[in-house]
This record gives C-alpha cells, sequence and structure tokens, in this order.
C-alpha cells in the first residue's frame, strides 16, 4: 500500500522483543524506507539477546525485499551504566528512553531520515504511560511514529506470528537487568531535566555515536 510516506526514511529502534518488529513491518507495509538501529544493552542483557536482534534484522530484510541498514550502539556500556551510576534509579527508563531518541535523531540527520520509529504501545511498562511518553519525546524535534499505540498485546503477538517474528523474539535471551525494581510512571520534565544535568549528556550521546557500527545483515 502506498501512500505519502514511499520514499521517505524513518530510523526504527529495534530490540529483541515482540514489539519492535511488528512496528516496524506495519511501517514498511505503509511505504516506509527503514533504517534498523539497535542499542546494545550488553552488558545488562547477554550475545543471545543480541542475536535475537540479528536475526530480526535478518527477518525483516527478508519481508522487506533488501538489505535493511542495521546500526548497532553500545548502549550498556556507554549510557546505561553511567546513568544508573550518577541518577536517581526511579527514573532510569525514562532516562534511557531519552538518549535513544537522541542517538536516533541523530543517526537520522546523518542519513537523511525524517522520523523515528518506535514499537512503544500505551501503558504496556513503566516508560509508555502518557505522561512518560511526552516527557521522553521532548528531546527530539523529528516525529515519532508508533504504530502499535493503539493495539493491545494479543493484537501485536497475532500480527507477529503472521510476520514470522514472534517466535524468534521469545526465544531465550537475558531481559535488561538494570531496570528499577519501582520505575517512575508520572515524571515530570523538570525532574528529568535535573537529573539528565548529573550527566554530560552530550559527549554521552558523542560517545555513543563514536560507537555506532554498520553490521552486515546475514
Amino acid at each position: 500500500m502506498s501512500d505519502e510516506l514511499s520514499g521517505m526514511k524513518g530510523i526504527m529502534l529495534l530490540s529483541g522483543g515482540i514489539d519492535s518488529p511488528v512496528a516496524a513491518m506495519m511501517m514498511l507495509d505503509r511505504g516506509l524506507d527503514l533504517i534498523l538501529l539497535h542499542l546494545d544493552n550488553r552488558p545488562f542483557t547477554d550475545d543471545r539477546e543480541f542475536d535475537k536482534v540479528k536475526r530480526l534484522a535478518a527477518r525483516l530484510s527478508e519481508l522487506a525485499g533488501r538489505e535493511l541498514p542495521f546500526y548497532v550502539a553500545k548502549h550498556g556500556l556507554l549510557a546505561q551504566a553511567p546513568t544508573a551510576k550518577a541518577c536517581d534509579r526511579h527514573y532510569h527508563c525514562i532516562l534511557c528512553r531519552r538518549t535513544m531518541l537522541r542517538v536516533a535523531e541523530r543517526l537520522a540527520k546523518q542519513e537523511g531520515a525524517t522520523s523515528i520509529v518506535t514499537g512503544e504501545s500505551m501503558g504496556q511498562v513503566a516508560s509508555q504511560t502518557l505522561r512518560n511518553l511526552a516527557v521522553e519525546e521532548n528531546v527530539v524535534s523529528i516525529p515519532i511514529l508508533r504504530p502499535l499505540v493503539g493495539l493491545d498485546k494479543t493484537e501485536i503477538i497475532e500480527r507477529g506470528r503472521n510476520f514470522d517474528t514472534f517466535d524468534i523474539s521469545i526465544s531465550s535471551g537475558l531481559c535488561c537487568t538494570i531496570v528499577p525494581e519501582k520505575p517512575s510512571t508520572m515524571a515530570r520534565l523538570e525532574k528529568i531535566e535535573g537529573e539528565e544535568a548529573k550527566l554530560d549528556v552530550d559527549a554521552m550521546i558523542d560517545s555513543l555515536m563514536d560507537s555506532m557500527e554498520l553490521m552486515e545483515i546475514k
């Protein structure tokens, strides 16, 4: 199906979970040309989780009928670790998402993309409440497309089965181990900006961009 997205580029934040590959296929079906970006969370996940992401990138390329650019940056080492050390743990997931979006926007400028695509669905996890989504997207100036936002988990799983990504997504892997025990669900922007003041955010994003590699999809 072709529409106004045909010929435009978007940065797809791809994880090893169920949601993001489904979101990717929905946008590919709408004609958006995707560039895949994975923020590698090791050592707070494991090699099995990273392998899932590579397999999902390969499956999405197969479904798209062409090899999709697949970038990886060292998020766990260069962003998660210093954020956990310096900032209030209750806000970690929101700070993490803001960092990811900043990196995605930098890559978008580099690649001539005009949007960021995520697998977020309203209220599924702490970072995806309406209040937190507003605080997170405050850091970027390009549109964030959330094709799953109105779907429930059952619908997302069904689409994943149809795309043959679901079995890859649920295969063995270590989920993020740095998630706080009690994450904030109602963050205020001024509080988050105060937490980020404890970090050298610009230097952190520069380091993440310097670590970024264009991976070969096999």
